[in-house]
């Protein structure tokens, strides 16, 4: 069938959008490695300590340990060059998660994010907490429900979608924080997830905080399922591995309905 010349682009979308196989998701510009923020999002992380210092702080948790100004350090991009951010902060050695994690200075409901990180060793391991209550795992090695990509505790990692070691990994996300009526939880979060490009969650309630006090917002009231109606940071954390990241981008959004589809 031929399309008239100014419909072909439009029909050419449409193929794509119905054989995900022949990379649909890899053609948006907003999902995947490199992917570049639409206009009216807020830059989180360039890999500059200017905008380090002026987006994020320590999450100053009951495992606190560091200090002020913020010891992750500025560092090259061992693939793309230029320079990206290492979560080696020498007060969380030994896997001391807690004690210097950094948070963003804004507090967020919904949100659409974009994230990306590289591990450098094997073994790695961070985090990405939506609204510092909820992780999305960074540990290289592990396919378990700790593993890498799960909505820790709560899904099997998409192992299948890393990268792996050495090379930039992205995680795009939509949230729903939870929905609350007379100070009582009615509906779960729920976040959907593009782990490089390829869907890997799709509307996954989120049932609480798993980790304990240290681990996050909330993580301490009632064993983690005492969720309270209250924003919060996107977390970045730090357990004494070389993790970087870079190229961090967030867009509030208000999703009237329980659906974080893109």
């Amino acid at each position: 069938m031929q399309f008239p010349a100014v419909l072909r682009p439009l029909a050419a979308a449409v193929v794509l959008s119905l054989i995900p196989s022949l990379g649909a998701v890899a053609a948006d510009p907003t999902i995947g490695v490199g992917a570049r923020p639409p206009a009216g999002t807020e830059i989180l992380m360039d890999g500059t300590r200017a905008t380090l210092d002026r987006q994020w702080t320590y999450w100053q948790g009951p495992g606190f340990a560091s200090s002020l100004p913020i010891k992750w350090k500025v560092v090259p991009d061992p693939v793309d060059g230029g320079t990206c951010i290492m979560t080696d902060d020498p007060a969380a050695a030994g896997g001391k998660y807690g004690a210097a994690d950094i948070v963003t200075q804004k507090e967020f409901r919904d949100f659409r994010l974009h994230v990306e990180f590289l591990v450098s060793k094997p073994g790695g391991n961070s985090g990405v907490y939506l609204q510092n209550r909820y992780e999305i795992q960074v540990l290289d090695g592990d396919r378990t429900s700790h593993g890498m990509g799960a909505v820790i505790n709560e899904t099997p990692a998409p192992y299948h979608a890393y990268n792996g070691v050495g090379k930039w990994n992205s995680y795009d996300i939509l949230f729903r924080a939870a929905r609350f009526e007379n100070g009582k939880r009615t509906e779960k979060a729920l976040v959907s997830m593009y782990f490089n490009g390829q869907s890997v969650h799709t509307n996954v309630p989120i049932n609480q905080v798993w980790g304990g006090p240290n681990s996050g917002k909330d993580g301490g009231n009632d064993g983690g399922k005492g969720i309270t109606d209250s924003p919060g940071g996107l977390k970045l954390q730090a357990e004494g591995h070389d993790v970087r990241y870079r190229n961090i981008w967030i867009q509030p959004v208000d999703l009237k309905k329980p659906d974080t589809g893109f």
